[in-house]
């Protein structure tokens, strides 16, 4: 039997990015939620993908509009990182955005944002995996990502003294 606090300690040596995934529903309500564990998966076909957890109770909006946009955090905006792993009723309260070709909710001053359509999902231990098709994609800068590392966020710049 592995421990638990074990597991958490060990696999938090490996630093991974921090990004928002973002979806619009067709009322025009608003969703985002904060994922550690995004991914490319496949250059061609052009496929991205993360872990939400099943506990989730934003993921099962986003899963029924059938798209969603990754928001890549910059190393400036835990803020944005906090706000979107809250339990609130509107995370986009009084919170200017741009949009995705798609429509959907691209946050100011992310790094990177990736437009997809839900190719797939499956469930994997008490996470779901969730395999996007990359319909659109750009980047905004040469920003440092915000990074979670050994249970805290960093900025790689910091990391790097």
């Amino acid at each position: 039997m592995i421990d638990a606090r074990l597991f958490r300690d060990v696999l938090g040596a490996y630093p991974t990015g921090v990004c928002v995934i973002t979806a619009l529903a067709e009322s025009g309500e608003r969703f985002g939620l904060v994922v550690g564990s995004f991914t490319s998966i496949s250059l061609d076909p052009p496929l991205v993908g993360f872990f939400p957890d099943k506990r989730s109770g934003t993921w099962p909006k986003i899963a029924a509009t059938g798209r969603f946009c990754v928001n890549v955090l910059g190393a400036d905006q835990l803020s944005l990182c906090h706000r979107f792993a809250a339990r609130a009723e509107d995370k986009f309260a009084e919170l200017a955005h741009g949009a995705s070709p798609a429509g959907l909710p691209v946050l100011d001053n992310a790094i990177a944002w990736i437009d997809c359509t839900i190719e797939r999902v499956t469930e994997v231990g008490d996470h779901l995996l969730v395999v996007g098709a990359v319909e659109a994609l750009g980047k905004e800068g040469e920003g440092n990502p915000l990074l979670f590392f050994r249970g805290q966020y960093h900025d790689l710049a910091l990391l790097a003294d």
